[in-house]
């Protein structure tokens, strides 16, 4: 666990940290990329930490990779590269720094790594976990193999090495009904999320899809009666649903998408108002971009992305800490289901 006193007495004695009126006028390019959610006030505390974060990348020949769940001062401010799991997935195998920095949480860290094993790949806070990686073992799915002999395993990429190391071939809310259609059995094992599995076998009925019992501790909390009320109280609202939710809350959705299909999703159709049914942070990463749009509540914050912040992403740049390793052997083995997923969402154009 990170020391967070000490962490802020060092980084101080390092840097100009202290809210500025100067530096965020300087970086006022920067900030008119969040300026509808962020004020000017907050700007002049985020702006010192972004200033000296962009100029140590460029020291350490490092690069950002944010998902689309960070704050919009880590996203807008210092990411080089922002995304869902599938983009930031496909995007690591390009990347040429010597050092990749994860906003996200950790199984995104280790996917990066499981890519990239020759780079430095840091994580700005080790217990930055997650609710679905931490419901499924390897155990698990061999399991669900013994009940279901000959079925292959699709597992999220929201998941651990091992795990993926002990299935077949990964898949993302973007492309986990793609691939389930394309694979070559009658019966298919999902894992861990459920009601990713449930929705994804209502849009591919024509597949026996099993699943392991894990949820999203943010999209499990959304429920169908919420969503009724809300279109009751604002009828004319477009709501938005991640595959993450619940079946009866997609249902009550007008789409349902991954983060990078919600962003495409709502930039196409510009809605007057939308209710995004997901992490807080997404309407916030796109409001400025599209100030057509009102975005509405409610949401739910996710605890673990939260602990990724702009001081933990510069300590981790600074002193080098939070370097996330992969035995080659698990690795070789979670590189394959994840290639498998990146070669096959390129074949199917997904």
């Amino acid at each position: 666990m990170l020391d967070h006193t000490a962490m802020t007495k060092t980084l101080g004695e390092h840097y100009d940290l202290a809210p500025s009126v100067e530096t965020a006028e300087r970086l006022s390019d920067i900030y008119e990329r969040m300026n509808r959610v962020v004020t000017p006030v907050e700007w002049a505390v985020h702006a010192p930490y972004v200033e000296a974060i962009n100029r140590l990348k460029k020291e350490r020949n490092a690069v950002i990779l944010a998902h689309n769940y960070m704050t919009p001062q880590i996203y807008h401010g210092i990411a080089d590269v922002v995304g869902d799991s599938l983009q930031l997935a496909i995007e690591a195998t390009k990347v040429e720094a010597d050092v990749i920095v994860q906003c996200g949480v950790h199984f995104m860290a280790e996917t990066s790594k499981i890519l990239n094993p020759s780079k430095t790949v840091l994580i700005p806070d080790m217990d930055a976990g997650c609710s679905l990686a931490e419901s499924i073992t390897p155990e698990g799915i061999e399991e669900m193999r013994r009940r279901y002999p000959g079925a292959p395993v699709v597992t999220y990429v929201n998941t651990s090495a091992e795990v993926k190391a002990a299935s077949d071939i990964c898949c993302t809310s973007s492309n986990a009904a793609q691939i389930v259609a394309g694979l070559d059995a009658e019966t298919i094992i999902m894992t861990p999320d459920k009601y990713l599995a449930q929705n994804v076998a209502n849009q591919v009925p024509e597949k026996n899809i099993v699943w392991y019992d894990g949820a999203c501790i943010v999209h499990e909390k959304f429920t169908a009666q919420e969503l009724r009320d809300f279109r009751s109280w604002q009828p004319t609202t477009r709501i938005i649903a991640h595959p993450e939710c619940p079946p009866d809350v997609v249902a009550e959705a007008d789409f349902s998408g991954s983060t990078s299909g919600i962003i495409d999703y709502v930039t196409k159709e510009q809605p007057e108002k939308t209710l995004l049914v997901t992490e807080c942070s997404m309407a916030s990463n796109i409001a400025d971009a599209l100030p057509g749009v009102d975005f509405v509540g409610p949401c739910n914050m996710c605890p673990y992305m939260q602990m990724i912040t702009l001081e933990k992403v510069l300590w981790s740049l600074h002193s080098m800490e939070g370097a996330v390793e992969v035995d080659p052997t698990v690795a070789e083995g979670a590189r394959v289901a994840v290639q498998r997923m990146i070669d096959m969402s390129k074949k199917l154009g997904v």
